[in-house]
This record gives structure tokens, C-alpha cells and sequence, in this order.
């Protein structure tokens, strides 16, 4: 089998413009950003507005091993399957983040036949977005520090400042630094630190935006400080809000790519899916909602993640609703959270991972059961699909597909995306259109008119099955201060571990009977939400012993990248 950077490399590539044209686009709606990618005007939303609107597909996940079980895969898949069944679709879809490509988990372009492209360049610079948005950050960092130097007019308390710096890299080293250095002429001192540009305020704040005026309110509203009487403190109030939206004009115009098959997938913004809502751009969905009559699109981690995120801030803010899920599981996923073997990032996988294990297979469908449950919760019919792999036996694939129809599924097809693409999800397309056609009866889980402490304690419940909830002292100050500042209205955007249920990775399957910890709680004023920290994880991430920056080269004689997946 070749890998998926072969594949993509011997894939015949159609122009974007052919891409644009097949969704009703000209070539006045779009920049060309070479032959393969293009931006999309946002004023094509008027040129459509009279045009009905197509079926939201979001697809989310069991909660998954340290590999991933598939989700980009799945999402492109349907993608696939559902234009080789004949429909018009759209695939929209967050940007790649460099911090992982060069890290150990990987792009975000799915895999094998089931793969956006051009594979490199999403995964590497692609259209500049990120660093557009880290070019944004930066720039109000260099004004809050400048405002210090320069007398600070404000009187901001420099101990209140939460804005740090961003790059599109993992770098530990940056987690904890302090600035200002060398005497007076360098700035002030004081501790600061970096986060990895797809964790920026900033990134989630251009997912959301609407438009041009939106973005411009929005970088207006974020607070990244206070001032000695305990009053937020905004870009707004050192003038800089002006130049950050400028510097995002480009970048908040949708960029248009293709799948493998050739069908068109709009692939923009890049929100952290723990510190951020982790669902790619608003406009992005509205747009391909315009041009398809079904637009796939995919939620950061597991159901109790960015599909909980997607609901209850994208769908809440934007007005888009879905009319279908997705719920992506593997049986080597499930298998783990049965208690059979341990999957660790950049290890092999357990042998007794690829061995049939019907008992194991049925405990660890706990997991599944409770995130369909979650799922249920939204009125909103729910497919499950199982990512087969070569080592699932037909035994294993029947008992799942049992176990997730009397769950409530309204549907569970295996598929075989990765070696088949769009003909491996023939099956699952059919049951995705056959779900979208049934009634939906959208609710929210949370009551925004609830208090911040009841709607965490509603997630916590509800959905990460916890008893009851602690916080510590500073979450309980924080939550009365900013209820005061009326801020208790925003949805939750619960930053957790991805790889649990639960706050703690460890608690694999459903964990139950436990507390769940709240140890600070931080606002996002600019996107729109609240989001609480539930143990203590960093929004810079580190490099592993052997970082896959390490394989990636490029071939002297042809240029071609090598080692790159």
C-alpha cells in the first residue's frame, strides 16, 4: 500500500477553477493562489442569497486513542461517498496546525484515498491564514508591552495581563518566559509566555466571524487585561483593534481546495479544540451550505469535545443547524477502552489490539453507548460509522453495529475510507442522506440564561459523566467577577483532556462515580464564551523524543517533499 504522501503526490490534480465552477462559482468570486488553491470572495453570500440552503452533516467521534480513530478520514469519506451516489457536496474542514505536523501526531488532510489536496501545502504554509492570525496576536502583545514602556496611561496592572505570544510551532521552551530584560530601553518587565498560534483568542475569534464588521467587533471585545480598579482592558483601548483586522482581511476569506475525487472542500481556520471550540470557519459553512445540497463538515476530538463545542457556541452564535451526525468509532478504540491493551503515540500498536476480542470489544462499548446518548441530546438524527481496519473481523464489525442501533443509532455502517475512499462510504452515504431526510427537533443541552457554575455543572453530568463538580478558589472568584461584568450569558468551552470522558486521560471508557475539578476559569470575551480548565494541560505543546520534523526532507533532483506521513 503506498502512503498517503504517495498517493497524493501521483494524484492528477484539477484546476481550481474547474473546482469553483462545479459549486457555481466564476472567476470573479475567487484569488487564485496558484493552480490548486483559491480564496472565496465573502460577498458570493449575497450573489447566493436567494438560493436554498443544503443538509449540515457534522461529524465527531467516540472518544479516541492517542492516534486518532479516523474522524478527517470519515469526513472526506462520506464527502466521497455521497458525490459517487450523486449528490452535490461539499466538504469544509479546519486548517492544519505545524505544531502537530512537525510534532508526532500528524496533518489534519486525512489519509490514504481519503485525503484533501494539495497534501503539503495545507499542512505547511497553505494560504498563510495562521500566520496571518499570529501575525494579529503579536501585534497586540507588542502594544501592551509598548503601552508599558510608554507610561502605561491605562494604569493596566501587569500582573492582570493574560495576552502571551503565539507561534505555529511546538516549543516547550516558550511555555514560561519573562520579557522586558536588558534595562529600561527593552520594555518592562514582567512573566509572560507563548501558545501555539491555533490556541490565539484571535484563531477562534476569525472561525466565528461573520464578516469584515463582525471580525472588526469581535478583536474589539477582547480583553487581555485589567486595570488597577479591576475594569477590562480591550485592544479598543490602545487603538490596535484597526491594524489586527487589516492584517486578517485576507485571511478571513474561505479557502477553496479539492478532495482526492475531485469534489470541492473548503478548508479554513484552525481553532485549538481544548482551549477553543475546535469546528472550522462559520463562513466556511455558509458558504458551501449556499453551493451544495449537503456540506460535511467535522468537529475537533470526541462528541464530549467539539461536538458539544460546535452545538452549543458555533451553532448558538452563527444560527447553522445540523441534520445529521456522524459518531466515528474504531473497533480498536473501543477495544481499548475495554481494557485490552494500551495505545501510546509513536509506539507500535499493541498485537492485542489486532486480534479478535468480542469481550472487550463489548465493555469498551460503554464509551460509545454514552456518546450517542450525548449526541441525542441535540434532537438530531445520529449514524455511527466504523472505521474498519484490515485486522477487524466480521464477528467484531456485527456485534458493534448491534450494540449502536440498540443505543439509539439511527443507523452504523462499516466504511473503508483510508484503502477505498469514496467507494469504501458508498453504504454510509446512503444512510447519512436517508438520516437527513427524518425530522430534527434541534434543542440546546445548556440554558444560556443559566449561571456559569449551572451550566458547567450540566456538561459535567450530562456529559462527562461526572457527580458533582469542584472548583478551586480562584475559578469561584473568577466566576462571580465575571458574572458581575455580564459576562455570565456566554456558552461554555470546556478545555479537558480529549483522550477521557473525564478531565484526567487516564479514565478511559466511562468513568463514573468521580468529581470533576475546575481550577480556573478564563473569558474569551472576543469569540464568545467562557472556558474553563479542568486539570492543568499547556496550550504550548512540547516535541516528542523523535519528532517527525526529523523524517521530512526534500529530494535533492526533484524537489519533491519526502517523509511527510
Amino acid at each position: 500500500m503506498k502512503s498517503t504522501l504517495e498517493i497524493a503526490q501521483a494524484a492528477k490534480l484539477r484546476p481550481i477553477l474547474e473546482i469553483a465552477s462545479s459549486i457555481g462559482l466564476g472567476e470573479d468570486d475567487i484569488d487564485y493562489y496558484g493552480k490548486y488553491k483559491a480564496k472565496i470572495h465573502l460577498d458570493v453570500l449575497q450573489k447566493f442569497a436567494s438560493k436554498p440552503q443544503g443538509q449540515l452533516i457534522v461529524v465527531t467521534a467516540i472518544t479516541p486513542t492517542p492516534l486518532g480513530e479516523g474522524k478527517t478520514v470519515t469526513t472526506i469519506g462520506i464527502s466521497q461517498g455521497l458525490k459517487k451516489i450523486g449528490k452535490r457536496v461539499v466538504t469544509t474542514l479546519r486548517q492544519p496546525s505545524m505544531g502537530p505536523v512537525f510534532g508526532i501526531k500528524g496533518g489534519a488532510t486525512g489519509g490514504g484515498f481519503s485525503q484533501v489536496l494539495p497534501m503539503e501545502e495545507l499542512n505547511l504554509h497553505f494560504t498563510g491564514d495562521i500566520h496571518a492570525v499570529g501575525a494579529a496576536h503579536n501585534l497586540l502583545s507588542a502594544m501592551i508591552d509598548n503601552h508599558f514602556h510608554q507610561g502605561n496611561a491605562l494604569n493596566a496592572d501587569p500582573h492582570s495581563v493574560s495576552w502571551l505570544r503565539v507561534v505555529d510551532i511546538s516549543d516547550r521552551a516558550l511555555r514560561k518566559i519573562t520579557v522586558g530584560l536588558g534595562g529600561k530601553e527593552n520594555g518592562y518587565p514582567r512573566e509572560s509566555g507563548f501558545a501555539i498560534t491555533v490556541a490565539s483568542e484571535v484563531m477562534a475569534i476569525l472561525a466565528l466571524a461573520t464578516s469584515l464588521q463582525d471580525l472588526r467587533a469581535r478583536l474589539s471585545r477582547i480583553v487581555w487585561g485589567f486595570d488597577r480598579a479591576g475594569m477590562p482592558l480591550t485592544p479598543q483601548h490602545l487603538g490596535a483593534a484597526g491594524a489586527m483586522t487589516v492584517l486578517l482581511k485576507e485571511a478571513l476569506m474561505p479557502n477553496l481546495v479539492q478532495t482526492l475525487e475531485g469534489g470541492p472542500c473548503i478548508v479554513h481556520a484552525g481553532p485549538f479544540a481544548n482551549i477553543a471550540h475546535g469546528n472550522n470557519s462559520v463562513l466556511a459553512d455558509m458558504i458551501a451550505l449556499k453551493t451544495a445540497d449537503y456540506v460535511v463538515t467535522e468537529a475537533g476530538f470526541g462528541a464530549d469535545n467539539g461536538m458539544i463545542k460546535f452545538m452549543e457556541i458555533k451553532c448558538r452564535q452563527s444560527g447553522l443547524r445540523p441534520s445529521a451526525i456522524v459518531m466515528t468509532c474504531s473497533i480498536r478504540a473501543l477495544k481499548m477502552h475495554g481494557g485490552v491493551g494500551t495505545v501510546v503515540a509513536g509506539r507500535p500498536l499493541p498485537k492485542v489490539l489486532t486480534e479478535e476480542n468480542t469481550a472487550g470489544l463489548q465493555k469498551g462499548c460503554d464509551n460509545l453507548r454514552h456518546c450517542i446518548k450525548v449526541a441525542k441530546y441535540y434532537g438530531v438524527p445520529v449514524v455511527v460509522t466504523i472505521n474498519r481496519f484490515t485486522t477487524d473481523t466480521d464477528r467484531e464489525v456485527e456485534i458493534l453495529r448491534t450494540i449502536a442501533l440498540e443505543a439509539g443509532a439511527d443507523a452504523c455502517e462499516p466504511i473503508e475510507a483510508w484503502a477505498q475512499g469514496g467507494e469504501g462510504c458508498r453504504a454510509a452515504a446512503e444512510a447519512v442522506v436517508q438520516a437527513c431526510q427524518q425530522p430534527t427537533h434541534f434543542k440546546f443541552l445548556c440554558d444560556e440564561d443559566a449561571s456559569i457554575e449551572e451550566k458547567i455543572e450540566t456538561l459535567a453530568t450530562q456529559v462527562y459523566n461526572a457527580s458533582g463538580v469542584s472548583y478551586s478558589g480562584e475559578a469561584k472568584v473568577k466566576m462571580k467577577r465575571y458574572a458581575e461584568l455580564g459576562w455570565g450569558k456566554l456558552p461554555i468551552c470546556m478545555a479537558k483532556s480529549h483522550l477521557s470522558l473525564s478531565h484526567d486521560r487516564n479514565l478511559k471508557n466511562l468513568p463514573a462515580n468521580y468529581i470533576f475539578p475546575i481550577r480556573d476559569i478564563k473569558a474569551s470575551v472576543g469569540a464568545g464564551f467562557l472556558y474553563p480548565l479542568a486539570g492543568d494541560f499547556p496550550i504550548m505543546p512540547g516535541l516528542p523524543s523523535h519528532p517527525a520534523a526529523m523524517d521530512i526532507n526534500v529530494d535533492p533532483e526533484t524537489g519533491a517533499t519526502q517523509g511527510l506521513f
